[in-house]
């Protein structure tokens, strides 16, 4: 199992929470997510049904900056 951690500019409040994780889950291969707002950090553990470049899409087509 694979395992990518980003940092990510504009996650506030639990709705931000709920709208990233809900669309990283839909990726095939999308093990475990891990959203810390405060932090504003995103763990993702994934197997080789999907990529680092497909996360990658998803978080950012939600709205969000990959810092």
């Amino acid at each position: 199992m694979n395992s990518v951690h980003y940092n990510i500019g504009g996650l506030a409040g639990p709705e931000s929470k709920t709208r990233v994780k809900n669309a990283l889950n839909k990726i095939e291969g999308v093990q475990n997510v891990i959203v810390d707002v405060p932090r504003g950090t995103i763990e993702v553990k994934y197997n080789e049904k999907t990529s680092e470049g497909e996360i990658r899409n998803s978080i950012e087509n939600t709205g969000y900056t990959i810092e």
